[in-house]
């Protein structure tokens, strides 16, 4: 398996610590020292490959040692942060879950018993050989652009297929699950509402009943599918928007808290401390 993975780094040589699209469609490629405002984000619905090196990502309280070769599904937008760990080159490919090409699959493939475990919304799992060669004939493709159409589609499909036969199957089928099932996709339906309206004043109840559920249902529902409770969802959402700002621009810190929804400097200062480790004005430093 070593070959295959020291292949993968040759094809993703010109990659960098920004995310580097390629020709391939849903096919994204990050390396080396990547900054920790970088990684801290609302991560989209994946399955990561981290090739090699050494990366943490936390979601809620739970927090995944992620050591190449190893892979992780995310099935639902989700704040998250993350840290590459110095020491060797990190490497990462990331394959965007398309619904179409997912439920395509469950539809030709048995109804495989799983179970799903209590702890964790999501863990790592180790890379097996025929993950690893599903995707490098996926990036043989950067080089044959000409044989994406017709190839690409068959080689993700294998990749869903060995992520789907694997301990992160029952990930990947809980996106069927939002989209195939009633809750779930009234779940879905609340999450793209708060991605869009994340500064606006949100009422757990409310949103339960716009989604047709009980409050406790709601709340555990929406906490299966992306390990946060309802608000500490959109609190994250607040405060990874605010970085953004923070890193990006030169607002005042108070202009950038009632931008994001606070009503209080005070209480954003205390709450983007405590979930980023350090003070807002520190963030000013990583421009």
């Amino acid at each position: 398996m070593n070959t295959l993975l020291d292949e993968i780094v040759t094809l993703t040589r010109n990659a960098t610590t920004e995310p580097t699209f390629t020709e391939v469609p849903g096919v994204v490629i990050v390396k080396g020292e990547v900054p920790e405002h970088q990684l801290a984000a609302v991560y989209v619905p994946m399955v990561g490959f981290t090739v090699q090196g050494r990366k943490t990502i936390t979601i809620g309280a739970r927090s995944i040692d992620l050591r190449g070769p190893s892979y992780y599904v995310i099935p639902t937008d989700v704040p998250a942060t993350g840290r590459v760990h110095t020491g060797s080159p990190y490497l990462s490919v990331g394959l965007a879950l398309k619904e179409s090409a997912l439920m395509d699959l469950m539809n030709d493939l048995p109804d495989w018993e799983h179970d799903v475990p209590r702890a964790g919304v999501f863990a790592a799992a180790p890379a097996t050989p025929e993950f690893v060669d599903a995707w490098v004939r996926l990036l043989r493709l950067m080089k044959t652009p000409q044989d994406i159409p017709a190839l690409a589609p068959v080689y993700e499909r294998e990749i869903l297929y060995r992520v789907l036969s694997g301990p992160q199957g029952w990930r990947l089928r809980q996106v069927c699950e939002m989209h195939g099932r009633v809750r779930g996709a009234s779940v879905s339906r609340a999450i793209r509402w708060l991605r869009t309206n994340y500064a606006e004043a949100m009422s757990v109840e409310t949103m339960a009943e716009r989604c047709a559920m009980g409050v406790t249902t709601f709340h555990r529902q929406f906490k299966r599918v992306t390990g946060l409770s309802p608000l500490q969802f959109q609190k994250q959402l607040r405060l990874l928007e605010a970085r953004k700002r923070l890193v990006h621009s030169s607002l005042p810190v108070s202009r950038v808290a009632f931008d994001v929804g606070y009503e209080s400097p005070s209480q954003f200062n205390r709450e983007y401390s405590r979930f980023f480790g350090a003070p807002p004005a520190r963030s000013r430093l990583e421009r």
